[in-house]
C-alpha cells in the first residue's frame, strides 16, 4: 500500500475511508507542519494530506522523490508551492465550495459585533461597569442601509453578499471577473478598491492569498477608509499589513477591525491587537463547524484516494498536471 503522511490527528471517522486502502502515518497533536517522525519517512512518502498550517515547498518535495499527490485539507493553497508541485507533475487538490456557508456565517457574526461593539459591551457588563441604562452607552453602527463593500466575490463573498443583503445593505465588491447574477438579483455595484474603501461603512475580505493581494490592505488602504469603518478579515491574514493595521486602531483612522485570521498567525499573546479595544480577534475558525470541518477532510480523503489510484483530482488546483500527461 502506498505510504501517506497526515500531519495532525483527525477524527477517525472523518478519514475512514483511507483505512485499508493506504498506510497511513499520522503526525502527534501539538506539533504545527510536519514532525521529525514524517520528515524521516518523506523519501517513501506517495501522499501527503496537509492543514494550511503545513508548508509544502521546493526543499520538502526535494526529499519526496516518490511523491505523487498533495491533497490540502483547505480551499486556500497558499501553504502549498503549487508550481513546484506542477513542475514534479504532482496534483495538488483543495476542498471548495463546502466551507463557504459556515465562513460567510463567522463573518457576519464578525462583522456585527464588531459593529455593536459586542465584545467590548459584554466585557463591560461582566466586570461591573454597566450600572444603568444609557441613551449615549455602547452606541454602535447600523447595518441596515450601509454600504458593504466584499474584496473577493468568488463563494464565499457571494455568500456574505446574499447574508447582508438580508439586512438591508449595499453592496460593492472588488472582483477579477464581474459577477452579473450578484449584480442582478443583489444589486451589488463592481468597483475600483479605491472606490470601495472611500465609500465602504463595512470592508469585509475574501480574496486568496497571493502576490498581488499580500498587504493590499496597507496603510494607504487604511487611511482611505472612512474613521467609522470596519474592516473584517476572513481571508488570509497577510492580506493585511498587520503593522499598518495597529496604528490604524489606535489612531482611529477606522473605528474597529474584526479578525478570523492574522499575519502571523497566531499572534502571540503579547502582540498589541490584542490590547485594543477596537480589534476583535478569534482563532481562525472560519470553517469551524462540526459538518464543514467534516466534509472538508472527507473531500481531502478523496483527492488523496484519486491521485493516488493515477484518476484525475475531483478538486485539482493545477489540472495543467493532466494535460502535460
Amino acid at each position: 500500500m502506498s505510504l501517506v503522511l497526515l500531519t495532525h490527528p483527525l477524527p477517525e471517522d472523518w478519514i475512514a475511508s483511507l483505512r485499508g486502502r493506504v498506510e497511513l502515518l499520522i503526525g502527534p497533536e501539538s506539533p504545527v507542519g510536519f514532525s521529525p517522525e514524517l520528515l524521516e519517512r518523506l523519501p517513501e512518502a506517495e501522499g501527503l494530506l496537509t492543514l494550511l498550517t503545513d508548508r509544502v515547498d521546493e526543499a520538502l518535495l526535494a526529499r519526496a522523490p516518490r511523491l505523487r499527490v498533495v491533497s490540502n485539507m483547505a480551499v486556500g493553497v497558499d501553504n502549498v508551492d503549487v508550481a513546484a508541485c506542477t513542475r514534479r507533475g504532482i496534483p495538488v487538490g483543495n476542498t471548495p465550495g463546502v466551507l463557504a456557508d459556515a465562513t460567510a456565517d463567522l463573518t457576519l457574526a464578525l462583522l456585527l459585533a464588531a459593529a455593536r461593539g459586542i465584545f467590548q459591551a459584554a466585557a463591560d457588563a461582566r466586570q461591573g461597569r454597566w450600572t444603568t441604562w444609557s441613551p449615549t452607552g455602547w452606541l454602535g453602527a447600523d447595518l441596515a442601509g450601509a454600504v458593504v463593500g466584499i474584496v473577493g466575490m468568488g463563494q464565499i463573498g457571494r455568500a456574505v453578499a446574499r447574508r447582508v443583503h438580508g439586512f438591508g445593505a449595499r453592496i460593492v465588491y472588488v472582483n477579477p471577473s464581474p459577477r452579473p447574477q450578484v449584480e442582478a438579483v443583489l444589486g451589488a455595484e463592481r468597483v475600483p478598491l479605491e472606490r470601495l474603501l472611500r465609500e465602504s461603512d463595512f470592508v469585509t475580505l475574501h480574496c486568496p492569498l497571493n502576490a498581488e493581494t499580500r498587504h493590499l490592505i496597507d496603510a494607504d488602504a487604511l487611511r482611505a477608509m472612512k474613521p467609522t469603518a470596519v474592516l473584517v478579515n476572513a481571508a488570509r491574514g497577510a492580506v493585511v499589513d498587520t503593522t499598518a493595521l495597529v496604528q490604524a486602531l489606535r489612531e482611529r483612522w477606522i473605528a474597529a477591525a474584526a479578525l478570523d485570521v492574522t499575519d502571523p498567525e497566531p499572534l502571540p499573546p503579547e502582540h498589541p491587537l490584542y490590547h485594543l479595544p477596537n480589534c476583535l480577534i478569534t482563532p481562525h475558525i472560519g470553517s469551524a463547524t462540526h459538518g464543514t470541518r467534516r466534509r472538508m477532510a472527507e473531500i481531502a480523503c478523496e483527492n488523496l484516494l484519486a491521485g493516488l489510484e493515477g484518476r484525475r483530482l475531483p478538486h485539482c488546483v493545477n489540472p495543467e498536471v493532466y494535460d502535460e500527461g
